[in-house]
């Protein structure tokens, strides 16, 4: 299984503010978003299945503007643990440019008990 997902959104008005661009708080709602679905998508293949994720840490550079009835190209993957942290990528990308780059820390927790789990080192090669 790839553990690069994808996905494309076209910008319509309720994404675009008051300058005529994408709202920037937009793409940290896609940044979420996209871990979500990306996360439906792989966790039958986990023993977590019942686990879900918090997110710690965000950071996002913004590198270029979007606009009404783009089609931004959403990328997401995720990183090499750092013992219960769990890095992910998202970049937003428009006619092949770079737009908007997010990398996120997020952990995995039991909702029941709400004690954080860590993650085995290998985790995500038992994916692929």
């Amino acid at each position: 299984m790839d553990l690069i997902y994808e996905k494309q959104i076209k910008v319509t008005k309720e994404h675009i503010d008051q300058n005529n661009h994408v709202n920037n708080v937009q793409y940290v709602h896609w940044v979420e978003e996209v871990a979500a679905e990306h996360w439906d998508l792989l966790k039958q293949k986990t023993e977590y299945v019942n686990d879900a994720w918090m997110l710690l840490d965000h950071h996002i550079q913004y590198k270029k503007q979007a606009y009404l009835n783009d089609i931004i190209t959403v990328k997401t993957y995720p990183q090499s643990p750092e013992g219960a942290r769990q890095p992910r990528k998202v970049e937003f990308y428009c006619n092949g440019q770079l737009l908007v780059d997010s990398s996120t820390l997020w952990v995995l927790f039991d909702p029941e008990t709400k004690k954080i789990k860590r993650l085995e080192r290998d985790w995500l090669e038992k994916l692929v």
